[in-house]
């Protein structure tokens, strides 16, 4: 069925709603003890967010008709993976911040040794959902394939890696290949992996319409990054939820320090173009995902 702003607002909030529910579900409650390594996790991933990554699974779960519910703990996995990387990132011996989310960060609220191990707890418990969850799935081939991507793209090849590469790019002038290479790695590989998530959830699904998601999924990870620099010189700090200008202060390269503002607008509408491209393939089924591609190059925070 064809969806307008209204029908695609309307599930956005539905998606934001099932993975709060679900991450309720999988976090450990604030009293079991350690009491406080427990608040300090549930303080990160329960504040209010967009919740980007869980509403991507939840789409492609849906443009390939895939039951929500087997897909909610891949969306909480998803979601705990991305709150454990902003805790790490936002730490004293990386970028070192004081906001997150419009609220202080993770070490600031609690102390920094129990960031690290609330960012540590974090990431074995999104493993932990994807082998336990028993409405994932019914096949152990496809759970596995799930803990393989999840476990590839937020490692040194992927997540990590990108946040090694951007510390080491600090002062540092990168051409424009060297600064995509990072965001793919930094930003992209966590949002292409929720996509395959939902994809390998399908039964049946071809390699012709996999590899049309996945090269969607680059796109508008891409895409994502390219507007966050940009929201770094044009944003607010309050719209933002973090400090504006961040990336600028600590002489960080960006698409607008490297190639102007001008100039990174365009790349992203042309990542937006070319995401939707990739759904061509596909009918009204993906209209959600093209709503999200657009959404990606529009938003304001």
């Amino acid at each position: 069925m064809k969806i307008d702003a209204a029908d695609f607002a309307s599930r956005i909030e539905t998606y934001q709603q099932r993975v709060d529910a679900s991450l309720e579900r999988w976090l450990p409650g604030a009293e079991v003890h350690p009491q406080r390594l427990h608040r300090a996790m549930r303080y990160a991933v329960l504040a209010p967010g967009k919740r980007v990554r869980p509403i991507l699974v939840y789409a492609t779960a849906a443009t390939l008709d895939v039951d929500l519910a087997r897909v909610d703990g891949a969306a909480a996995a998803a979601e705990i993976i991305h709150a454990y990387s902003l805790i790490h990132d936002d730490l004293p011996a990386m970028d070192d911040d004081d906001l997150r989310r419009g609220r202080p960060t993770c070490h600031r609220e609690f102390d920094e040794a129990t960031a690290i191990l609330a960012g540590d707890a974090l990431q074995a418990l999104a493993f932990y959902i994807l082998s336990h969850d028993p409405a994932m799935t019914g096949s152990a081939r496809a759970r596995l394939q799930m803990i393989e991507k999840l476990a590839l793209f937020s490692g040194s090849r992927g997540m990590a890696g990108g946040q090694a590469i951007d510390l080491a790019a600090v002062g540092r002038t990168l051409n424009v290949a060297e600064l995509e290479t990072m965001h793919i790695h930094k930003t992209g590989a966590l949002i292409r992996t929720c996509v395959q998530l939902a994809a390998l959830s399908a039964p049946r699904l071809g390699k012709k319409r996999f590899r049309a998601l996945d090269s969607y999924a680059k796109c508008i990870g891409l895409s994502f990054q390219v507007m966050d620099d940009i929201l770094d010189v044009v944003g607010n700090t309050a719209t933002l939820g973090k400090t504006q200008g961040a990336d600028s202060a600590r002489d960080k390269p960006t698409y607008p320090s490297i190639i102007g503002l001008d100039a990174s607008w365009e790349k992203a509408r042309e990542l937006h173009n070319g995401a939707l491209q990739a759904l061509s393939i596909f009918g009204e089924e993906a209209d959600v995902l093209r709503y999200i591609s657009a959404w990606f190059v529009e938003r304001k925070s």
